[in-house]
């Protein structure tokens, strides 16, 4: 049996315009972490159960980046509001084989490359 993903990190070179830029767009809390500078932690509003996360600063050069999927109601429209937060469309919206539903990615303002799935 797999094992579920249980977290996901964030780690940019300007760490709190992403930070804004994942609250703004996907409606998540971020709060600050008061034991590590500029780290935050990720609630997706998700419950108890759901994947939680980190958005923090980058420590070395070419340590930015993450790829994940973000489940989402319309991806047309979180494309758009991606795109007027300062992201990018890097893949346009198709359907997955076997009525999976229909996924796209986004580019944050980073250039990471960020899934959603409908």
């Amino acid at each position: 049996m797999g094992r579920p993903v249980a977290f996901f990190e964030v780690v940019s070179d300007d760490h709190r315009r992403a930070q804004r830029f994942y609250g703004d767009l996907f409606a998540w809390t971020i709060d600050e972490d008061p034991t590590m500078e500029g780290y935050a932690m990720v609630d997706t509003g998700a419950g108890e159960d759901a994947v939680t996360g980190g958005i923090g600063p980058s420590q070395a050069p070419g340590d930015t980046g993450v790829k994940f999927y973000v489940r989402v109601d319309d991806l047309e429209a979180t494309l758009a509001r991606a795109t007027q937060l300062g992201g990018a469309r890097l893949a346009e919206p198709m359907d997955l084989p076997g009525d999976y539903g229909r996924i796209a990615v986004l580019a944050d303002p980073d250039g990471n490359p960020v899934g959603l799935w409908a």
